[in-house]
């Protein structure tokens, strides 16, 4: 049956951009845990109130758990995680490294997410955001999520709301 190199798709993986099957390619790819101590340092260098590596290390394992890393040429620079249960998918934490910001990253992760949550049945996709942070909330309202709820000082370091939003798939 060949040499048992499959299609990035086949994989759990997809390509970005033109020839991204050669070296340097951008892939979004479910997480390993090799990957867990890239993803804390961009968890620590993204968040005041990081995650312990030791949940992303358990999150590698979890079934219900949808996490993906963006690897670009062998370098983790992003990660998404999300929950499916039943007919309902979450994103729970996403993140690009900081120098990696701006180029479309976060919405290629997010873009998996909802292909995935789609294929695994759930009807909707929730989330919870920072109220200051525009630039999710842009990107988030560009793939069709709305809200109206609020949770309280959802978030500390700082103290902030969080704005509930979902989108039907």
């Amino acid at each position: 049956m060949g040499s048992g190199a499959r299609p990035a798709a086949a994989r759990g993986m997809s390509a970005v951009g033109a020839g991204a099957a050669a070296a340097g390619a951008t892939l979004v790819r479910r997480a390993v845990a090799d990957d867990v101590a890239a993803v804390h340092a961009i968890e620590t260098a993204s968040f005041g109130d990081p995650w312990p590596a030791s949940s992303f290390a358990s999150l590698v394992r979890e079934r219900h758990a949808y996490f993906t890393v963006i690897d670009e040429a062998g370098v983790v620079i992003g990660y998404l995680i999300a929950l499916f249960v039943a007919d309902q998918g979450d994103v729970v934490n996403v993140a690009v490294a900081p120098a990696a910001r701006r180029r479309g990253l976060g919405a290629l992760l997010l873009d998996d997410a909802l292909r995935a949550a789609a294929a695994a049945g759930a009807g909707s996709l929730h989330l919870d955001v920072r109220e200051s942070n525009l630039a999710a909330r842009a990107l988030y309202a560009s793939r069709g999520f709305v809200g109206g709820r609020r949770r309280r000082r959802y978030y500390s370091n700082p103290d902030e709301d969080a704005l509930v939003l979902r989108r039907d798939l």
